[in-house]
């Protein structure tokens, strides 16, 4: 099912569901919107159109093991977009795609809402498109601070917290 295009300023972003788990969280659609238009304020992210697929662990193992030769799910994916032709109105900045029954996991395993979950995997995907990473320590620590002030902004808590206390 697809929702049309949600033009926020001048970002807009498409929702499309791609499994029916994704069905009995009728707030995802608004959930994952909310998350990336704050987490575009906070960083002042460029205009341009971006789509998150909600899908499941099947479709998300697949495309795991074939972009990155991993075959197993996770929980978020980002595909930037290429640079866009010259003439082209709205930049597409790139895709996100999520998997419910990893997050459904991971949300349990840290006794973290679900939406607070989805929340935090839409801005850490939205962040990947923008060219943020987390491959050396000290990317992974500003990428982190980030989400983490864009996570207070939508008053949701700090999903580093307990990782970072059990590791103290």
């Amino acid at each position: 099912m697809t929702s049309p295009a949600d033009r926020q300023g001048e970002l807009a972003i498409d929702v499309l569901l791609d499994s029916p788990l994704w069905d009995s969280v009728p707030a995802a659609d608004a959930t994952v919107r909310e998350a990336i238009v704050v987490a575009a304020e906070q960083i002042s992210a460029p205009a341009g159109e971006l789509v998150v697929l909600l899908t499941d662990d099947i479709a998300m193992q697949k495309l795991n093991r074939d972009w990155r030769g991993i075959d197993k799910p996770t929980n978020v994916l980002s595909f930037p977009a290429t640079t866009p032709a010259s003439g082209v109105q709205t930049a597409m900045l790139g895709d996100i795609v999520i998997a419910f029954e990893t997050l459904d996991r991971e949300s349990r395993a840290e006794s973290m809402t679900f939406l607070h979950h989805l929340s935090h995997l839409a801005v850490h995907g939205f962040l990947h498109l923008m060219g943020y990473d987390h491959q050396i320590d000290s990317d992974a620590d500003a990428m982190e601070r980030i989400e983490v002030a864009i996570l207070d902004r939508l008053q949701i808590p700090d999903p580093y917290l307990a990782r970072d206390s059990a590791n103290g």
